[in-house]
């Protein structure tokens, strides 16, 4: 099967092209794996990710939520799954589609609200693609090189843990949402993406869920407790 395929300008940048195929993979819904860049936005319903916690704004999320559910827990999975989405998912169907990936480190990672104070959008202070060598972006502007695949899974689990920790330690403070379950969130949210982004991108799905397992590994061998990738991803 062949990669995405879209017809952007050629002066678009390579960020701006990525995020134009992720938004054609439901039209109907173009920001679920898209992100933004915050260089064109203006800040207004944005905040950092970095400064959620210490702003109390993770912990007001989950107390909305909780007042208008049936269950405060089942609130506490939504929100922890659409935060996790915005760290791990969006980057994973850039990855599974296409082999690249943008920064999703605590620094880098905004968060943007709906008027309901649900998560509906992320957006990126670098839009610095990572891709591999022999891409045939490498060596262009707004494009870092890594050497192979498994570098490229080691890059992400180190970008993602801090953010996924802070979500973790937010959650765990203001809600009964324990450690394992937070982490088995994670390993679904990889797999999902794995799983779905391929057939939408209509990419090859089981290279597509080889990479998931390579981040699910990567992830593993930091110590983190997402389910074994052999166990999360079965095509």
């Amino acid at each position: 099967m062949t990669e995405l395929v879209t017809t952007p300008h050629r002066s678009q940048p390579v960020f701006g092209r990525a995020c134009a195929r992720l938004r054609a993979l439901q039209p109907e819904h173009p920001r679920v794996y898209a992100v933004a860049a915050m260089a064109e936005q203006g800040k207004r319903r944005w905040w950092r990710l970095s400064d959620g916690a210490r702003e109390g704004r993770i912990e007001l999320m989950y107390r909305r939520h909780a007042a208008e559910m049936i269950s405060a827990d089942i609130a506490a999975e939504v929100v922890a799954t659409a935060l996790i989405h915005a760290v791990v998912g969006r980057v994973v169907a850039l990855l599974v589609a296409e082999g690249r990936a943008w920064d999703p480190g605590l620094e880098n990672l905004w968060i943007h609200t709906d008027n309901d104070g649900g998560i509906d959008w992320a957006g990126l202070e670098d839009t610095t693609i990572r891709v591999l060598d022999g891409d045939r972006l490498a060596g262009g502007p707004g494009v870092v090189s890594l050497p192979c695949e498994e570098a490229m899974y080691v890059w992400l689990a180190h970008r993602c843990e801090p953010p996924l920790a802070l979500i973790q330690t937010s959650m765990a403070h203001c809600s009964r949402l324990s450690p394992r379950r937070f982490w088995s969130l994670v390993g679904e949210s990889i797999a999902g993406a794995s799983t779905y982004v391929p057939d939408l991108a209509r990419t090859d799905s089981v290279l597509g869920v080889r990479r998931g397992r390579g981040l699910l590994a990567a992830l593993a061998d930091r110590g983190l407790p997402v389910c074994r990738p052999a166990g999360c991803l079965v095509r």
